[in-house]
């Protein structure tokens, strides 16, 4: 059989793979990322004096699709008779002579304990930025022992702020670090397509759309159903630089989470009709011992304090408006600031004029650059990155948040809370 040989990038790719202990291949969709990444994956462990190595995908199913089988490109047909697939310690494994792949998936949160304690030389991680953040730190921060250390990463381009990019791939420098092994690919680095199918195939690709851009040329944008497409590292400001605004009304919007999390976002307006997201509170049930709502309204009385210590227009004429369906917590945390001799008043959220009204208004004030985040509120950043409209629900001609747990909306909806009070006086500045 006649096999397409590789580009002149991907050559360059799998030599620099053998000196550099990051690799990664990003870029559009069909791009031979995967079977690029198996073959340098293959000569690492091959080369490697650890024992043990692990590859993983969003599922452990996943993971064998993509890196074990790779449409007769994966790992089980490089070895010849000297690999074989079984368990070790109980989990899904191929074995190499003496040494161990562990096949894990790393979609959820959950995924990263069952790789805790554990040492790998060689990592290799599919669709990278797809996998859940805590597992994908995790599994590699597991390599920081091996002698051989070798993490191997594809991925499909996503927008620019994306948590992959600001928290792990910008913090290189991946054309000057030698270190480091970087390779951009697109479909027509695929040598085993016939180049005159595929030019006839994109023919019906808009080419200026973001479809295109992301999915074919591995541009980092986002695709159609982002929703605060204008929001950018301009927006976002040291937590210091923001403190120091005069800030001419400020409030406290609480979002109450059962298993959910529950936040509170401190907002401040100035004269000049800037509008900051200053601080906040953040807790998701199962990071620390389980709260209840006694607990929550404690530590939010705690953070109100400071902010009222911290920022005198909050102190004279703030106030806190609290998710509308918790009655018996808004109460609570009302009897709790009372007790501590705080005179902060305690409203329901304000929700009569639906979601779509609030997205309307944050995305005004992002395409006006006149909302700032502060830096040190990332589970805020990841969700105005992340926020997506429902595929389902447009196609019906419905206008609907994904809310699945996929990020923090939470961060978003005690924000709005804090901001909808403002509305008025925002479109009076713009006057």
């Amino acid at each position: 059989m006649e096999y397409a040989g590789f580009s002149v990038g991907q050559r360059k790719y799998l030599r620099r793979s053998l000196d550099c202990w990051l690799n990664v291949a990003e870029g559009g969709k069909r791009a031979g990322k995967n079977v690029l990444n198996v073959i340098a994956f293959a000569m690492a462990i091959e080369r490697s004096v650890e024992k043990i190595h692990l590859v993983a995908g969003v599922t452990r199913a996943c993971a064998r699709l993509n890196i074990v089988d790779c449409n007769g490109f994966g790992l089980r047909n490089f070895f010849g008779g000297r690999c074989w697939e079984g368990k070790y310690e109980g989990k899904e494994a191929i074995f190499v002579d003496d040494k161990v792949v562990i096949i894990e998936g790393g979609g959820k949160a959950s995924d990263a304990a069952r790789i805790k304690g554990a040492s790998f030389g060689c990592v290799y991680l599919s669709e990278a930025n797809e996998l859940n953040k805590g597992f994908f730190f995790e599994a590699i921060d597991r390599t920081l022992a091996a002698r051989t250390r070798r993490v191997f990463l594809d991925l499909n381009a996503k927008e620019k702020g994306h948590w992959f990019y600001r928290e792990f791939l910008d913090r290189f420098d991946v054309q000057g670090d030698k270190s480091v092994n970087y390779g951009h690919f697109t479909v027509f680095d695929n040598k085993a397509l016939n180049q005159d199918d595929l030019r006839a195939r994109l023919a019906s690709y808009d080419k200026a759309s973001a479809w295109y851009r992301r999915d074919i040329l591995g541009l980092r944008c986002g695709g159609a159903d982002v929703i605060y497409s204008g929001f950018d590292e301009g927006l976002i400001v040291p937590r210091d630089e923001l403190s120091q605004k005069k800030f001419v009304r400020m409030a406290v919007g609480v979002d109450v989470g059962g298993r959910d999390a529950t936040v509170a976002t401190l907002v401040g307006i100035t004269a000049d009709g800037e509008l900051a997201l200053v601080d906040g509170y953040y807790h998701r049930q199962g990071k620390r011992n389980e709260m209840t709502h006694a607990k929550y309204v404690e530590e939010l009385a705690d953070c109100i304090a400071v902010w009222m210590k911290d920022f005198a227009a909050f102190e004279f004429g703030g106030a806190v408006f609290c998710e509308s369906a918790e009655k018996m917590f808004r109460a609570a945390l009302a009897q709790e600031l009372a007790r501590r001799g705080i005179r902060t008043a305690v409203y329901p959220s304000y929700k009569k004029d639906g979601i779509l009204d609030r997205i309307r208004l944050f995305s005004f004030l992002i395409n006006k650059k006149k909302l700032l985040v502060a830096k040190e509120l990332s589970a805020w950043v990841d969700a105005f990155y992340a926020a997506r409209w429902c595929e389902k629900a447009r196609e019906k001609g419905e206008w609907v948040r994904v809310d699945d747990g996929s990020y923090s909306v939470d961060c978003l909806d005690s924000a709005e809370y804090g901001v909808v009070p403002f509305k008025q006086l925002i479109m009076k500045m713009e006057v």
